[in-house]
């Protein structure tokens, strides 16, 4: 099939699984248009299948913000013409089901049937479309697309609760190559270069948002390191970041914290790793969870969104309520004590993700792309 993906070109979990999708789909053969305003931070245009058109925005003073819906709007009708897309699979809500929904108008006038499959991710939904001044806008691109899924049950409940749906909600988890992370394991895991022989080393990876509760993070190491010599690997970016760094400031922990940045290379950074610290408000999935259970690496987190639906308590890591500092440290510390305990844990997390493979969830998406086009 000749499909478009349409997503924010980020290091956030909607970009990551937008991209990651397109390029499995272009392995197995479809053609894949990007449409973005950058080229994804992960693409990598290995296969000739693969395609990136820019959405461009003028400059005019009239506007105080550019108006991107539009400019989206005007691209999309622009590639599906002159490729001959079949399919336009939006992720993220706002602005892009919205914009999918007025390309699509456009091109029937010109007798093209372009279909438009949504994938909700989680913040368009709870906290951004749910707001009166969007969520009418929100609520109908919704239930104007022709297929609607969302990355977890608890984010299709909170969808159904939110606002009036009259369409059917696919639940299609976010999926993970686990054979990246195997590599990375084998050929480029120097531990030395980070920590001691002695010393644990925890993770977090984030967009450094309120939501990700980045001073939990910090919280949390602190208490742990009293207890066990270890390490903390901060990896990303966002408004939270420079709060992270003077707390780390504060709790004389300069020397154990290193605060990496964004970055590619998220298979080598948690090959290091025993333990991930995901103590966020809420997470629609938890994207960065399932990286590090595929990196063998417990995770920490709590038990809001759709995190238990993958990270399983007392098994591949633990849950605690949000805001548990001292539960979230406890847990962390009981794990980190023994290797033994820590082996268990890790081999787990890693046989967990067999659920959330690239071979189980494709073909999920390849199923609705041909439901809504050719109606079987």
């Amino acid at each position: 099939m000749k499909i478009g993906i349409v997503c924010y070109p980020t290091f956030g979990g909607s970009g990551v699984v937008a991209t990651e999708l397109g390029m499995a789909l272009a392995d197995k053969g479809h053609e894949v248009h990007f449409i973005t305003y950058n080229q994804p931070v992960r693409l990598d245009f290995f296969s000739h299948r693969l395609h990136f058109h820019e959405v461009m925005l003028e400059e005019y003073p009239l506007f105080q913000y550019q108006p991107y819906e539009l400019a989206l709007s005007s691209k999309m009708v622009e590639v599906v013409e002159k490729n001959q897309l079949e399919v336009l699979h939006v992720h993220y809500a706002i602005p892009h089901a919205y914009a999918a929904y007025m390309a699509k108008k456009m091109l029937l006038d010109k007798g093209i049937n372009v279909k438009v499959v949504t994938t909700l991710h989680g913040t368009d939904i709870t906290l951004v479309g749910s707001h009166p001044t969007y969520k009418t806008a929100v609520e109908f691109s919704i239930n104007k697309s022709d297929e609607v899924t969302t990355v977890s049950q608890s984010l299709k409940d909170d969808t159904l609760r939110l606002f009036n749906i009259d369409k059917d909600i696919k639940v299609v988890y976010n999926f993970i190559d686990g054979e990246k992370y195997d590599k990375a394991h084998q050929t480029e895991c120097q531990r030395s270069a980070l920590a001691n022989e002695n010393e644990r080393i925890l993770t977090h990876i984030s967009n450094f948002r309120p939501v990700k509760r980045t001073d939990d993070v910090i919280k949390i190491f602190n208490k742990v390191q009293k207890e066990i010599p270890s390490k903390l690997l901060m990896v990303g970016d966002g408004p939270e970041r420079i709060k992270a760094e003077n707390l780390v400031n504060e709790l004389g922990l300069q020397d154990k914290v290193l605060f990496l940045g964004n970055s590619n290379e998220v298979a080598k950074i948690l090959c290091y790793s025993d333990v991930f610290l995901l103590p966020s408000e809420t997470e629609s999935f938890g994207l960065a969870a399932l990286e590090a259970m595929a990196a063998s690496t417990v995770v920490v987190s709590t038990n809001s969104g759709g995190l238990p639906e993958v990270n399983i308590h007392n098994k591949t890591g633990f849950l605690s309520d949000v805001g548990d500092v001292a539960d979230m440290a406890k847990n962390a510390i009981y794990v980190l004590k023994e290797d033994e305990v820590l082996n268990e844990f890790k081999i787990n997390a890693k046989k967990h993700i067999e659920l959330f493979s690239l071979e189980h969830v494709l073909p999920q998406y390849e199923s609705i792309y041909k439901k809504c086009y050719i109606g079987v």
